[in-house]
Formats: structure tokens, C-alpha cells, sequence
């Protein structure tokens, strides 16, 4: 009998021991969710759920313990970046708009979405491939931008598949779609790998000689979307030249050295520090809108483009790819037009782009890396996004 009484005893301790623990570990699960809650607070999968062009679109969220990104397959845009600050607070540092609806009737801004066929510019929307000449639709003055006016940032891509770490993209490109000859089958991949990295890999193939240029217009700001402009942000380019524009932004064939010019930030410089600068270049493009030449040459290896670092967040942003080439971009033309996921603006320069890519208008510079793809031959490039804080 007393044994009985002892065991009752010992199993009476274990329960309420036990009971004790949930209820401590309670307000610890209940804190983890309100921090979830805040992270997605301007986020509505809701308003990603709907139908376009007869094609299902939806918001998928990618997480792990250091980063949490959420994407729309439509156009395959990151609508958010979520990363620790210096204080250990989350701060979504992608500006995006809080529906499908709002991409589509809000003004043109290419707002963390997948960009092809062709990015950046082709002069006058014109290029040849074995001496047939081939005309993609301008939309940007005299120039085709980003792929013509119907890119594949409107495009419903299709989800090959999916989980928590990984989201596996397809969009199809028929032959003469936007002008591009060959059928183009292609594939993107995110993925989130420790430690705070978002990669981000590009592949296709055709069935024609192509040409092909994808890249991701993610728009950041490292103190987070809608907390002012990027001016203070401090930035090195791992780039000893550029190409310079003409007046429209197409590159004049030269490769010029970054050194004693605005342009130079092989060492760490403010971005607003010479943005104003008289230079003609900086008049071009109403600030930074140029390709910088990675230093690195080394053919299809990963290597480092840029680090930023958020002045009032402390965060850090390290870019790594395998393309030749970034496209820095200022926020130059943001002018207030769209509403964002927070509910303030995209004021003037109140986020900056670095676009992996190859040099725009390659198509029409025999001294630049070739952008044409052949049958047989498999496209792949790499662009990774370091996160940390200072």
C-alpha cells in the first residue's frame, strides 16, 4: 500500500510538473507569434489569392531562423524581406505593394519582380541574331527596357514546387513573344540556405538562338520600406569600371575606370555623398542608373558585387553572383506614384536596385559578354544576398 501511495505521489509530481512548464513556456509561444503576426502585419495572403489570365496566383513564404521572404508568382516578385537589425527587431527591408491588384493597376515599377527575357535596355528596341534582324517594342523613350511592355513581370509563372526553404518557378516563353525569337523554358529558384542568405538561380533553355538576360528588381531599403531615403546608406561596389550612358542610358561601348570619378566605390562611400556631383553621367541618369564591371572576371564563378550597410538599422547587405555585371540603381525616377505594403510611398529615392546581370544593350555591343543562348546549350546563373548586422 505504501508503495502504491508512493508511485501515486511520484506520478502527481510529474503531471503538475509538466502542466508547470507549458504554462511557462505559453507566454514564450504566445511572444513568437505576435512577432510573426508584426512581420506579416501589411501582408494579406488574401490579396494574393485570386485568379489572372485564367492562372492561379498566390503569396508563398519562404523561412527559416535567420530570414523570412514572401514571393507572388506573379511575376515572381519578392513583396517582402524580413531580417534582424542590431536590436535583434525585424525589419522588412523589400519595398512592395500589398496586392496582386495593386501591381497590376498602379503604375509600372517592376517592384521585386523577375525581369526578362532581356534585361535593362536594348537600343532602340533592335538586335540581330545570324543577320535576321529582330524589333522588340520600346517602352522606354526610344529603347525596349526589362523585356518590352509586357515582360515577364507580368507573367503568372507556374509553381514547379514548394516548401518552406524553397520555391521552384516556370514560365514558358513562346517563340516571338515580345518580339524574342525561340521558345524559352524558364526556371527560377529561391532558396534560403544559413547563414541570412536568399539565392536566387536562373536557368533556361530553347529551342532557337536566343537572347537572355534574366535578373530580379528587388528594391531595398536596409531600415526598413517606408522609412526614408537611402542616402545615408553606405555602400562598396566591388567594380573598378562602368559603362557609360548616352543620353538615352545606353552604353557607349567603353569600359571606364570608376577611379577619381563620382563613380568610384571600390572603397565605402554614402550613396547620396557625390549623387548630386557635376558629372555628366550623374546628369544622365538623374543619379545612379549605370552597370559596373565586376573586378572579379573570373567566368561563372561566385564572387562579391556589393556590400550596403542600413545607417539606422546597422543591417548588412552583401550581394555574391556569378554574372559579369550590377546595375546600381538610385531610386532616381520614384516619385510617390504607388502605395506601398506599409502604407507610405515610394518617394524619391527612398530605395536603391543592384540588378545582377550582363552589361545592358549587349545584343548590339560586339565588346561585351554575350547574351545569346543556342539550342543545346543551358542558361544558369547565381546572385546570393548576404544578411547580417554591423
Amino acid at each position: 500500500m505504501k508503495l502504491k501511495l508512493f508511485a501515486l505521489s511520484i506520478l502527481l509530481t510529474v503531471v503538475f510538473s509538466c502542466k508547470q512548464e507549458k504554462k511557462q513556456g505559453q507566454p514564450q509561444q504566445e511572444e513568437a507569434t505576435e512577432v510573426m503576426e508584426t512581420r506579416a502585419k501589411n501582408l494579406n495572403a488574401g490579396a494574393f489569392d485570386t485568379i489572372v489570365d485564367g492562372n492561379q496566383v498566390k503569396l508563398y513564404w519562404l523561412k527559416n531562423d535567420d530570414i523570412e521572404v514572401a514571393i507572388t508568382n506573379y511575376g515572381g516578385r519578392i513583396v517582402g524581406l524580413f531580417t534582424p537589425d542590431t536590436k535583434g527587431e525585424w525589419v522588412d527591408v523589400v519595398i512592395g505593394r500589398g496586392s496582386v491588384k495593386e501591381y497590376i493597376d498602379g503604375p509600372e515599377s517592376y517592384f521585386g519582380a523577375l525581369i526578362g527575357r532581356v534585361g535593362n535596355r536594348i537600343a532602340g528596341g533592335k538586335f540581330s541574331i545570324d543577320g535576321k534582324n529582330y524589333s522588340v517594342e520600346t517602352n522606354n523613350g526610344e529603347n525596349a527596357l526589362h523585356g518590352g511592355p509586357n515582360g515577364f513581370q507580368d507573367k503568372v509563372w507556374k509553381v514547379e514546387s514548394s516548401n518552406d526553404t524553397t520555391l521552384v518557378l516556370n514560365y514558358l516563353s513562346e517563340d516571338m513573344e515580345e518580339g524574342f525569337p525561340g521558345a524559352l523554358d524558364a526556371k527560377v529558384t529561391y532558396h534560403l540556405i544559413k547563414p541570412n542568405t536568399l539565392r536566387i538561380e536562373y536557368d533556361a533553355v530553347t529551342d532557337k538562338p536566343t537572347i537572355v538576360n534574366l535578373t530580379n528588381h528587388a528594391y531595398f531599403n536596409l531600415n526598413g520600406e517606408g522609412s526614408g531615403n537611402i542616402l545615408d546608406h553606405e555602400m562598396i561596389l566591388y567594380a573598378d569600371k562602368f559603362t557609360p550612358v548616352d543620353e538615352t542610358l545606353i552604353p557607349t561601348g567603353e569600359l571606364k575606370a570608376v577611379k577619381n570619378t563620382p563613380f568610384d566605390f571600390t572603397e565605402p562611400h554614402r550613396i547620396g555623398e557625390r549623387i548630386e556631383a557635376e558629372d555628366t553621367q550623374i546628369k544622365y541618369g538623374g543619379g545612379y542608373d549605370h552597370n559596373f564591371v565586376l573586378s572579379d572576371e573570373t567566368n561563372n564563378s561566385l564572387k562579391q558585387a556589393a556590400t550596403v550597410v542600413g545607417d539606422k538599422s546597422g543591417v548588412v547587405m552583401e550581394v555574391f553572383t556569378t554574372e559579369p555585371g550590377v546595375q546600381f540603381y538610385s531610386g532616381n525616377f520614384m516619385n510617390a506614384e504607388n502605395k506601398l505594403k506599409s502604407g507610405a510611398r515610394d518617394e524619391h529615392r527612398s530605395a536603391f536596385c543592384l540588378e545582377t546581370q550582363h552589361y545592358p544593350d549587349s545584343p548590339n555591343q560586339k565588346n561585351f559578354p554575350t547574351i545569346r543562348l543556342n539550342p543545346g546549350e543551358e542558361y544558369h546563373t547565381m546572385t546570393e544576398y548576404r544578411f547580417s548586422t554591423k
